[in-house]
């Protein structure tokens, strides 16, 4: 079981893909956290509590390397069989005008949702993640090509076991700016080792992954017309910060914040100042802001290139 009791009771849910297993804290409006690849909802503790004081938390393990519980073995876990995954669990709980907060993968999971299954969310909250032509950052690639022979990837990650090799930049060093603390990398990483039902659910997704699904989002961004915050790692190293204000630029109702001294996992590096700025997006939409919010300064328009 994941280590983490600040997300909440620990609940499952039994979708088409297998039973998915989450954490709920707090009640009132729903707000869906996602997370990437090789980690699991830990990686949203230090933001949890601040929103679940006024917002009903729900944080699932998504099967994407450090989940627990494996999912059937015909599941689609291509980015559009997790977003569909994604919908199914909005609406397996009924949830109702759900905001997503997304990091990293979960973030191009949140894209296809939001444009092709928009039913269930009223809000978005994307964090550093894929978008666009960079899906996955050309550091990861390699793995994509691994996962073609599990072995092979399993081989590849076997030595982060060594709790030093970690800070390697094809390991977290490029996604937290600071070491994450030792039981959370052993949580987002023991599923991995110890299942090889779960690492046959990661080669799945991995072998999956293609900026082909990240650029047919964003031709349809301007159909999602909820209100969008793009909150980004000022100092990311993987995903630029001109690709964040691009992103909220593309969104009819999008807005941008670059957050400090912080990489990829902002929930990691900056938790305070992230929760400060959800809540401030949900409560703004909570007391009847309908006014479109203009992206600021610096965006770039959804049909420039980086």
């Amino acid at each position: 079981m994941s280590l983490s009791s600040t997300l909440g009771e620990v609940r499952e849910a039994r979708l088409s893909t297998g039973v998915v297993r989450y954490r709920e804290r707090g009640s009132g409006d729903p707000v869906v956290f996602l997370h990437g690849l090789l980690v699991n909802g830990d990686l949203w503790r230090n933001v949890v509590p601040t929103i679940a004081r006024t917002h009903r938390c729900i944080t699932p393990d998504l099967p994407l390397g450090s989940h627990e519980i494996a999912c059937a073995p015909d599941a689609d876990l291509s980015i559009a069989g997790l977003a569909r995954l994604v919908a199914e669990f909005l609406a397996a709980l009924d949830l109702r005008a759900a905001t997503l907060v997304a990091n990293d993968t979960g973030g191009a999971i949140a894209q296809v949702v939001v444009t092709e299954h928009p039913e269930r969310v009223g809000r978005l909250v994307l964090t550093s993640c894929d978008a666009f032509d960079n899906f996955l950052p050309p550091i990861f690639r390699p793995l994509q090509l691994l996962a073609h022979v599990p072995a092979l990837l399993t081989a590849v990650v076997q030595p982060l076991r060594l709790r030093p090799l970690r800070r390697l930049p094809i390991a977290f060093g490029w996604l937290a700016k600071r070491p994450i603390e030792p039981a959370i990398e052993d949580g987002y990483l023991r599923p991995f080792f110890s299942d090889a039902a779960v690492r046959r659910d990661c080669a799945k997704v991995l072998r999956s992954v293609s900026p082909r699904y990240t650029l047919r989002a964003a031709e349809k961004f301007a159909t999602f017309t909820r209100p969008v915050l793009v909150a980004w790692a000022a100092e990311d190293r993987l995903f630029p910060v001109a690709c964040g204000r691009r992103l909220a630029a593309a969104f009819p109702r999008g807005q941008f914040e670059a957050i400090p001294d912080c990489y990829t996992f902002v929930s990691e590096d900056q938790p305070t100042r992230l929760a400060d700025l959800v809540a401030g997006f949900l409560g703004a939409a909570r007391g009847g802001d309908t006014v479109a919010r203009e992206t600021r300064e610096g965006a770039v328009p959804l049909a420039a290139r980086h």
